[in-house]
């Protein structure tokens, strides 16, 4: 499948989950108003970019931004703290509520907030409350969501928190910390009393697979009130850590288990890069989304810290016209998935293409 091929794959998929949302939402009319609110807004979205498109411009439906590089935790294998570290400051601001309007005006219909801990941006939730058009992924250790912060998201149903557990109360603390997993499950019965829609995030590793996916576990989870779970296969950043990764037949089980959940259990179930199987390649470099580091730079994916575009220099329309994405989305090198991250399997030829790029 080429390039525009997968592109409109991954858009059809966006609008799939969320009539999927349509459905598990059902016995709560908030919640259903709220899905069928964003379902609009995601039409006017695509319309946006549509029109980009028609004048020249590129636009994924989907962008990463990792906001802070700084995080009260020490993860093992955390990519931000391995791979974006970086002395400069971090976008401004400013700087990041202009970010916000340009994105909405492109077209751009849903943004992962990523970090280090998001929740340390002082200034992050002012940010996303003044911009109800985008549908934001608030990814988060959960350990700054105290009362007041809860009580607020609550206030902006096109934000949803998304905790992070690594299975069970073992594999969570040995990643994470000691007490990571208490915090973890505090927060959601917060958020879940306080009838906000959240979900949670696990990083699959060839050891806690099996705990990570069990059905009984999710079971838990989805009575403790989540419902989205997401599945990041392990790309090992970390030096040695190759034997982490998802065994081959894992991958042929986890894809098994995802059907059968999205038939049978009233939850949504993403599974990155997993998913890109079905779509027809991998989605980086703007085929269906792009990652923006925290001091500014606009990156293939969080896996291939990549660039050729500045945003303390640019606008993000003139980001996403990057050669480096061009060549990257142009060589058919993005078109075979097995589960593991095409980019930093080929990131040694991504960062021959950057070096290549005119400064």
């Amino acid at each position: 499948m080429g390039s525009s091929e997968t592109s409109i794959a991954f858009e059809a998929s966006l609008f799939d989950v969320l009539r999927t949302g349509l459905r598990i939402t059902r016995g709560s009319p908030r919640l259903t108003a709220r899905t069928v609110r964003l379902l609009w807004r995601q039409k006017r979205a695509a319309g946006r970019r549509d029109r980009a498109e028609a004048r020249g411009v590129h636009v994924p439906p989907f962008v990463i931004y990792s906001v802070t590089g700084r995080c009260n935790l020490q993860c093992a294998g955390c990519y931000a703290n391995l791979l974006h570290r970086q002395d400069g400051p971090e976008l401004t601001p400013e700087r990041t509520a202009e970010l916000l309007v340009e994105a909405k005006d492109l077209g751009v219909s849903v943004m992962l907030l990523a970090g280090g801990e998001p929740l340390l941006r002082q200034d992050l939730l002012d940010q996303i409350e003044r911009r109800p058009e985008l549908l934001f992924l608030l990814f988060s250790n959960g350990s700054l969501l105290d009362e007041a912060r809860i009580e607020r998201l609550r206030r902006m149903p096109h934000v949803v928190p998304v905790l992070s557990l690594e299975g069970g109360e073992a594999e969570t603390d040995e990643r994470r910390g000691n007490g990571t997993y208490e915090h973890v499950t505090a927060a959601m019965d917060r958020l879940a009393a306080s009838g906000t829609f959240f979900g949670t995030s696990a990083t699959l590793t060839c050891r806690n697979f099996d705990r990570a996916t069990d059905e009984a576990h999710l079971r838990r989870l989805i009575a403790r009130g989540c419902r989205l779970f997401y599945f990041i296969n392990y790309v090992p950043v970390a030096p040695g850590t190759d034997d982490l990764q998802l065994e081959e037949a894992q991958v042929a089980e986890l894809e098994r288990r995802l059907a059968l959940y999205r038939r049978t259990l009233g939850a949504l179930f993403i599974a990155f890069p997993h998913d890109e199987m079905a779509l027809g390649g991998c989605l980086a470099a703007g085929r269906g989304f792009v990652h923006i580091n925290a001091y500014g730079a606009v990156e293939p994916c969080p896996f291939s810290p990549y660039s050729d575009s500045d945003l303390t220099e640019m606008s993000l329309e003139q980001a996403l016209g990057s050669e480096l994405f061009r060549t990257i989305r142009d060589s058919g090198k993005l078109d075979e998935a097995d589960g593991r991250c095409a980019l930093w399997k080929k990131r040694e030829w991504v960062a021959e293409l950057e070096r290549k790029q005119p400064r």
